[in-house]
């Protein structure tokens, strides 16, 4: 099954092009390591929030931006061989050295691909969403998910993925349960929708907020919405 390493970090706007030429030079190094897929997305559309929010899940300073990032790995097999071997090449600590923001503040974590809903078509924008999800809902979720993925797609989304925590670590300063303000017995979901331009997003999500179909799939949400957090993202690099 599919596996996500899912990154959230806050980078000072100054150093939009750095941090992007820091990740390209990284990527052929991951990919070495097993990455089938790296996508890095610059906020572009990250409301604040009464509750939670994407600024909050890292101690977004004033001038710094939200990036949403991940990895696509083809299991967790080769994710966890993947991360053995950043944890043991030199070049890791080398370019982790000479990251452009504060490393103490990116979250990160492991999550299973539940559901991988392809309309085909190149990403143009990118939707994230983080969440905090009964353990004891994920199929009641999942159910839920598949219905309003398949509404998305027909108004123009080109992917949906939904990712379950699996290895999902608490941190010093910032995590994904502090996130989404997680309680005990709760998983964190990381999920995206990808769609073809910021334009088509907006259409989209026109047609899908008037669609009395999402108000039926959404009318039982097995999780709390308040504490959600979402944004819209403008891909920085995409290998």
């Amino acid at each position: 099954m599919a596996y996500i390493e899912g990154f959230v970090c806050a980078v000072p706007a100054a150093n939009k092009d750095i941090y992007r030429e820091h990740a390209a030079k990284a990527a052929p190094l991951f990919q070495e390591f097993g990455v089938a897929r790296m996508v890095e997305n610059w906020a572009d559309d990250v409301p604040d929030g009464k509750v939670t929010d994407f600024k909050g899940a890292v101690k977004a300073k004033p001038d710094e931006v939200v990036v949403f990032s991940w990895f696509e790995f083809p299991d967790k097999a080769t994710r966890n061989a993947a991360n053995q071997k950043m944890m043991s090449d030199p070049r890791m600590e080398q370019m982790g050295e000479t990251m452009p923001m504060d490393g103490q503040r990116m979250i990160v974590g492991g999550f299973e691909v539940i559901l991988d809903e392809k309309a085909g078509g190149k990403m143009g924008y990118v939707d994230g969403t983080l969440l905090a999800v009964p353990a004891d809902k994920r199929e009641a979720y999942l159910q839920m998910a598949a219905k309003t993925a398949a509404i998305l797609k027909e108004h123009g989304a080109s992917r949906v993925v939904e990712a379950w925590g699996d290895e999902v670590p608490e941190g010093k300063v910032t995590d994904y349960q502090r996130a989404v303000k997680a309680s005990p017995g709760e998983t964190i979901v990381y999920s995206w929708i990808e769609w073809p331009s910021k334009a088509a997003r907006d259409e989209g999500w026109a047609k899908v907020m008037a669609d009395p179909r999402m108000e039926t799939a959404m009318a039982d949400r097995p999780y709390d919405g308040q504490r959600q957090v979402y944004g819209g993202f403008a891909p920085l690099l995409d290998l």
